[in-house]
């Protein structure tokens, strides 16, 4: 039954991701399941429904896991490998799914329209990008205490840059997937240039 419940919220996020949210009926999502109505149902009061478990399941619980395992003595180094492991989780998450057309760009407009539309959701997510500011915070001050880098630098300033380099990664400049490559790069330069 849980297995069934997990292969309804993989296909219908892979279809919201492929034709947007406001674009797929029950209907549809029946047609993509194989599955009737009352099926659909039973494991779901309706679609809203539906479209919160998939949001929560591949963007909300990702993020709030990696954030919730860093410890808060932690430094710079032990945050970048947080935020490198949930977005691979993400990228772990698209290749699952069936249709290969679905890219970073799908993924961005999703959440983007999850954002807006559902205040509850919002509201998560914002709770997660505020604790990871002040994570990065945290991080930034054990490293300027224990010497590792400068003292005079804006930790507010540096916390709200770290956690904006996987926002700096455009789908419209062609690629389809995270370039990991060029997000390790980014973190470890931006580490470098705080270093003594």
């Amino acid at each position: 039954m849980k297995d069934r419940k997990e292969y309804i919220i993989r296909k219908a996020m892979e279809l919201y991701a492929l034709k947007g949210y406001q674009n797929v009926s029950i209907t549809d999502l029946q047609f993509a399941l194989d599955i009737g109505r009352g099926t659909l149902y039973y494991y779901f009061k309706d679609q809203d429904e539906l479209f919160l478990t998939c949001m929560e399941k591949y963007f909300i619980e990702p993020k709030q896991r990696a954030l919730n395992a860093v410890p808060n003595d932690s430094g710079i180094e032990t945050m970048i490998a947080a935020m490198l492991e949930y977005l691979h989780s993400l990228e772990e998450a698209l290749l699952t799914f069936d249709n290969k057309a679905i890219n970073t760009s799908n993924v961005n407009n999703l959440m983007f329209i999850a954002y807006s539309q559902f205040p509850t959701l919002s509201r998560k997510a914002q709770r997660l990008a505020l604790k990871e500011v002040e994570l990065w915070r945290n991080a930034i001050y054990h490293d300027q205490r224990a010497g590792l880098i400068r003292r005079d630098i804006d930790r507010e300033q540096v916390a709200l840059m770290f956690s904006q380099v996987k926002n700096s990664l455009d789908p419209a400049l062609g690629k389809s997937q995270m370039d990991f490559t060029f997000l390790r790069k980014t973190y470890s330069e931006m580490h470098k240039m705080l270093k003594i």
